[in-house]
């Protein structure tokens, strides 16, 4: 299993449609989701931390597993099934039981996004629809910023 995080929500301009584009934490390569416009929002709002004046779908599902004191471990993108992608929410109730809850994608990463937990995705349907990340680029001029390199470090790499 590979952890990811969501990088970018973009829109397809073959279609005008929502993609949520997961990459992975240890690699170059991420993973589209193409994903409803609702979801999309939600998304979106989750990404900004921002809020509706009441709450949506997915706020309300964190304020119920709140509400019975539980907590949300971790999502998986679990499978592919022609070009369907399929979740699973893993549930922690407060005597410690886990229970494994089948989702969509969509709702899966808009509700990790609202509590906080790791997203994963199975190594197989990973390796099925990866792709070169197009911020690969970005990423390694980011961890090269982040790095704390000093001038005369730089220097020797650059001289």
């Amino acid at each position: 299993m590979r952890e990811a995080e969501i990088k970018a929500l973009l829109v397809d301009p073959s279609n005008n449609a929502p993609v949520i584009l997961l990459k992975d934490r240890n690699s170059s390569k991420a993973m589209p989701i193409w994903i409803g416009e609702a979801e999309a929002m939600s998304i979106a709002l989750g990404l900004q931390n921002g809020s509706f004046p009441r709450p949506l779908s997915h706020d309300l599902m964190k304020a119920i597993i709140d509400d019975l004191e539980g907590s949300v471990e971790k999502i998986v993108i679990s499978g592919l099934k022609e070009g369907t992608y399929y979740a699973t929410i893993f549930l922690k109730s407060p005597d410690g039981s886990i229970a494994e809850v089948d989702a969509r994608p969509s709702d899966s990463l808009a509700l990790a996004l609202r509590v906080g937990s790791p997203i994963y995705v199975a190594d197989e349907v990973f390796e099925a629809s990866a792709i070169e990340s197009p911020f690969a680029e970005e990423d390694a001029f980011q961890e090269f910023v982040e790095c704390g390199m000093s001038l005369s470090q730089f220097k020797k790499l650059i001289g």
